[in-house]
């Protein structure tokens, strides 16, 4: 089977430091404060954080999908690079075995930055996939982003 790779980029007027502690170190506290209409909790559910740690996401009430795991494969701080991957997850792996996910925030000459994300969808044995089969997922995080860089921008003294 082939593996469908979607390449996604976000522009931010957001320093690449700030936004890296607020999105990937942070989360677990950030994301159920920025967006509890959404995300009821992240939880570290093994390890201590770090590479091969289990966090689980629970959704909020009414959601399509009740809760994922990720597998944290990476994390950089120096590069500012974060690898994962959804391991469990209700809806999410109807199609595939696993989504990995490798994520680079790259500063830029204005003092904001780029987020680079790809993501590799593995399809399970026999299943055709195609981009359109993950338009929700994909649109769910970009509004993530989206949320955090407007809270960062709003707040400019967090994350410094």
């Amino acid at each position: 089977m082939d593996v469908l790779t979607l390449t996604e980029e976000f522009t931010s007027t957001v320093q690449a430091e700030r936004l890296f502690k607020a999105l990937i170190l942070d989360a677990p506290n950030l994301m159920p404060k920025l967006m509890p209409q959404a995300i009821k909790s992240v939880q570290l559910v093994e390890g201590n954080g770090g590479p091969g740690s289990i966090q689980e996401i629970t959704t909020a009430e009414g959601a399509n999908i009740k809760h994922l795991k990720h597998r944290i494969d990476a994390i950089d701080k120096e590069n500012l690079t974060y690898s994962y991957a959804v391991i469990e997850g209700d809806a999410v792996l109807e199609k595939v075995e696993s989504v990995s996910h490798e994520i680079k925030f790259e500063p830029d000459t204005k003092g904001g930055c780029k987020v680079k994300n790809v993501s590799k969808y593995h399809p399970k044995a026999g299943v055709e996939i195609k981009e359109e089969d993950f338009k929700a997922s994909r649109e769910e995080g970009s509004a993530i982003l989206k949320v955090v860089d407007a809270y960062l921008v709003a707040n400019p003294e967090a994350y410094a």
